[in-house]
């Protein structure tokens, strides 16, 4: 069962834990005594994570050189989620974006996407899921984006990866109740990380007004927060839940024109700017 309100898990797996969302979850865990697994592909930031971890709060922390993308490397994590100290917490965080139009992007960049968004994220669920039913407890959170609730021109794969995240997530929440795990999927929006950066476009959300921007520590404590409940979808942030809802009463056709034509408007602006 995921921890009553208040409580804490015992021992969280986190990929994508370097940066951004991924290491506010390893710190905000770790404050609340959560012994952490850390999985990303840069050495020298897990290292300083893991030592700042076990330093401020006094947890367990294993360290775990990785890139999922790459099916040898994914299944080491993988075996780590069935093995002692056994696991109550998988945060699939570890993501990948691309911006452009489809046709002109690179094709190896677009499969790498596949390759981590979903791939990867499938075979640490399945992993987590038949050790978790199998000990009576526990909760996998992946992420997702907002984005899953439409097409997105100008990120057609990136929108797509997260579609399937949610979808496949609301499955396994439905197929798991009553085992005492549970899953949720997080619809988070646009948040302050190196996500843009790395995906060449650092200038592309300049225009967004204030509002729309999330920082890490508020998706994560907002993202904990719900899967505590048991929650099958989280949404930080009102601007978002806000969106979902719009997004949820107007007819598709009208949505996907909207979003192609925010795409171009976004798109211009980064490169004006």
């Amino acid at each position: 069962m995921p921890p009553r309100e208040g409580g804490r898990w015992e021992r969280a797996l986190v990929t994508g834990a370097s940066s951004g969302i991924g290491r506010a979850y390893a710190l905000h865990l770790a404050a609340r005594g959560t012994h952490l697994v850390l999985v990303a592909r840069d050495q020298g930031r897990l290292d300083e994570i893991a030592e700042r971890c076990r330093a401020d709060h006094g947890v367990e922390v294993e360290v775990m050189v990785a890139d999922l993308a790459d099916d040898e490397q994914a299944e080491r994590v993988e075996k780590r989620l069935s093995t002692a100290p056994r696991l109550d917490l998988l945060v699939n965080n570890a993501g990948i974006g691309t911006f452009g139009s489809f046709g002109a992007l690179p094709l190896d960049g677009e499969l790498r996407q596949l390759d981590l968004n979903v791939r990867a994220m499938v075979r640490l669920s399945h992993a987590a899921v038949a050790a978790m039913v199998e000990h009576g407890g526990g909760t996998v959170l992946n992420m997702s984006s907002i984005l899953a609730l439409q097409p997105s021109p100008g990120s057609a794969t990136y929108a797509a990866t997260k579609a399937f995240v949610r979808n496949f997530s609301e499955a396994l929440h439905e197929e798991t109740r009553g085992t005492g795990v549970t899953v949720t999927a997080v619809l988070a929006g646009v948040v302050r990380t190196e996500f843009l950066r790395n995906a060449g476009q650092p200038h592309r959300l300049d225009g967004l007004p204030s509002a729309a921007w999330l920082t890490p520590e508020k998706v994560v404590e907002s993202a904990l927060r719900d899967a505590r409940r048991g929650k099958a979808i989280s949404v930080p942030g009102w601007v978002y839940r806000l969106a979902a809802a719009f997004i949820g009463v107007t007819p598709p056709g009208i949505v996907r024109r909207f979003a192609a034509s925010s795409a171009r408007r976004l798109a211009a602006g980064s490169t004006s700017g």
